[in-house]
């Protein structure tokens, strides 16, 4: 019979970084909340979490993030001019965001890498499993990626790490896993992991994405983790420790992600996301396929 674990219900989303690559757009507005359509990224992060179950969502911060927290809040000036003018599409889209979860915050301070951006989590977490998301990595709801990975941790215990196969060439801009198969096709046991290997270097070409699923005993590892590759405390390497060590915090599996993923951290990708997103929209897709039928062939 398959082992029981505790239920998750925690989400933590780190959102103190500075967005340099979109600057100057970020230069008063917060990354998180450049739109993709019309909808900031951030919005799709927390209702991804939610949409898995996961309804208590910590977003760790930082100055000038104020904006972040605002969105998730309510807006009873603007609520009240929506219902004054009896506009009630754009009411519900207003209300939307601030019904979605019961959001926390907590500012990270310094900005010392993503591994202590995790650890600002640790007293709101306490001894409970948790997720973490990156708001650069949109995943398509039509592919539940950390639904899948909350039930195998549920099952196994221990942590989940998201993982998509990319071209050995790219494996340098990401973290790297050395895996072994399991009986689950989508689902491999992770042995090693390593922070943006040169290729030659590289152990796999899974790469780690922006989804975990971690057991809290990697707060005890990170406090303990010295800065790593770019002088920043590198998630990485605790969970390195985690897999090479099943006794302290169980098992590192991986969940082979094969759906689609939106990467909203590069300005091409961003603006890739955006065109994708709008194309599959029922209200905008339509006449946007059209327009970008024609633009193409013009410029073709």
């Amino acid at each position: 019979m398959t082992e029981s674990h505790p239920r998750i219900s925690k989400a933590v989303i780190p959102a103190a970084g500075l967005g340099t690559r979109f600057l100057p757009a970020t230069k008063a507005t917060p990354k998180e909340m450049l739109p993709v359509v019309d909808k900031p990224a951030i919005q799709y992060v927390v209702e991804e979490a939610v949409s898995a179950g996961l309804d208590d969502v910590l977003m760790i911060t930082g100055r000038n993030k104020r904006p972040l927290e605002d969105h998730f809040d309510r807006n009873y000036e603007l609520e009240s001019a929506l219902q004054k003018k009896g506009d009630a599409a754009r009411l519900a889209k207003v209300q939307e965001s601030s019904d979605l979860a019961t959001m926390h915050y907590v500012r990270q301070g310094d900005p010392k890498g993503l591994g202590h951006a995790v650890l600002c989590a640790a007293p709101h977490v306490g001894h409970e499993p948790f997720a973490v998301l990156l708001g650069d990595d949109l995943i398509d709801p039509r592919d539940p990626l950390l639904k899948r990975m909350v039930e195998i941790q549920e099952q196994h215990g221990g942590s989940v790490i998201a993982l998509m196969e990319v071209a050995p060439e790219q494996i340098h801009m990401y973290g790297c896993a050395a895996v072994e198969t399991t009986a689950d096709g989508d689902v491999v046991k992770v042995t090693g992991l390593v922070e943006k290997p040169e290729p030659a270097d590289a152990p796999s070409n899974y790469a780690v994405i922006g989804r975990y699923v971690l057991d809290p005993h990697i707060f005890g590892i990170l406090r303990q983790t010295e800065p790593g590759r770019g002088g920043e405390i590198q998630l990485t390497d605790a969970l390195q420790q985690l897999a090479q060590d099943e006794k302290v915090g169980g098992p590192v599996h991986g969940v082979v992600f094969r759906g689609r993923r939106y990467d909203t951290g590069d300005r091409g990708d961003y603006l890739r996301a955006i065109v994708r997103l709008a194309c599959e929209r029922e209200d905008l897709g339509p006449d946007f396929r059209t327009w970008l039928r024609s633009y193409v062939a013009e410029e073709m």
